[in-house]
C-alpha cells in the first residue's frame, strides 16, 4: 500500500472507497524548552524548538494514519493530507485520507 496525495493512483482507478483512515497526535515539549520558544515569538527570529515540534507531530501522526487505513483493507490511500492545530507548548496534527480499492486500469499518463 502506497500512499498519495494525488486524487489518484497512475494506472489504476479506485474500484471502491472504504472510508477515512486518520491518524492523530499532540506532542509536547519539556516546559523549559516551550517557555524559550514562545520568548522567541516575542523577540522574533527562528524558534528552532517549534518546527522540531512540529515535525515530530507530524511524523508520528502518518504511521497512525496507514495502521488505521490498514484495517479497513485498502489497497491505497489517497488524498492524503495533513491539518494542525495551534495549542499553547503544543503540537496536533493529523494525518488523513481516503482508503480505497483499486485495480489496474484507468488514466496512464
Amino acid at each position: 500500500m502506497l500512499p498519495r496525495t494525488t486524487f489518484e493512483r497512475p494506472g489504476t482507478r479506485i474500484v471502491r472507497c472504504l472510508g477515512l483512515g486518520r491518524g492523530l497526535t499532540v506532542r509536547t515539549r519539556w516546559l523549559p524548552m516551550t517557555v524559550g520558544g514562545a520568548l522567541r515569538t516575542l523577540f522574533g527570529g527562528r524558534a528552532g524548538i517549534l518546527p522540531d515540534l512540529g515535525e515530530s507531530a507530524r511524523a508520528e501522526s502518518f504511521p497512525l494514519m496507514i495502521s488505521h487505513a490498514r484495517a479497513l483493507g485498502p489497497h491505497a490511500v489517497v488524498r492524503v493530507w495533513y491539518d494542525a492545530g495551534p495549542m499553547v507548548g503544543a503540537a496536533e496534527v493529523l494525518s488523513y485520507g481516503t482508503a480505497g480499492v483499486v485495480e489496474a486500469g484507468g488514466d496512464r499518463r
